[in-house]
């Protein structure tokens, strides 16, 4: 599905799975009014993960440094917003929808936007008892963060879905360390099966 009118983006240094949780501290002036008018409409923003420039907008002699990003980026819905000091907001954001871009451009003040077709969600599969072994493994670690932070400081949040393959594979490819390339393409891959099989094989890789 398309989406007719253009979308704002937010390229990051990371890559935003579906379901994914995303706490973001906002303090450039070109995302300030952006992340007010997401809140004050309900209006989602797209994440797209950084090939070249930085988080933060640099100057590069008379204008700024390039900006470039992948094309395939998600959804970031706000779930919490704080705007308790001038020029900061905080948030916490969960990513929504996959989306591939049609087009963006630069606004004036660096603000990027860009149509957006949304890519089907991941269908539902079953994880195979061969691969539940990850379901565990994640519960412990889970547990385990628990113990030491306070419930909105997990990386890890509900609603779980443990038998679900996709949600799996990505909460794994959020957490594993991995170049930001291949935690690309795990997350633009539209099989979940084979994503979380690809994920498992890095697991068990650190694991021995």
């Amino acid at each position: 599905m398309s989406l007719g009118i253009e979308t704002p983006l937010f390229p990051l240094r990371s890559v935003l799975f579906p379901g994914g949780y995303l706490p973001l501290r906002i303090f450039e002036p070109r995302y300030l009014d952006m992340v007010q008018r997401c809140h004050a409409q309900g209006h989602a923003f797209g994440v797209v993960a950084l090939t070249e420039g930085q988080e933060v907008r640099q100057r590069d002699g008379a204008g700024f440094q390039r900006e470039a990003f992948h094309a395939v980026g998600t959804l970031a819905r706000i779930e919490h917003f704080a705007h308790e000091q001038p020029g900061l907001i905080q948030l916490r954001t969960r990513g929504t929808q996959r989306f591939h871009l049609r087009s963006s451009r630069c606004l004036s003040h660096g603000l990027w936007v860009g149509t957006l077709t949304l890519l089907p969600p991941d269908v539902a599969v079953p994880v195979p008892d061969d691969l539940r072994s990850a379901a565990r493994q994640l519960q412990d670690l889970l547990e385990g963060w628990r113990e030491r932070a306070s419930p909105e400081e997990l990386p890890l949040q509900p609603p779980y879905d443990w038998d679900d393959a996709g949600w799996l594979a990505n909460r794994w490819a959020e957490l594993l360390p991995m170049p930001a390339d291949e935690r690309q393409r795990l997350m633009a891959l539209d099989n979940p099966l084979l994503r979380l099989e690809l994920v498992v094989d890095r697991l068990d890789a650190l694991s021995g």
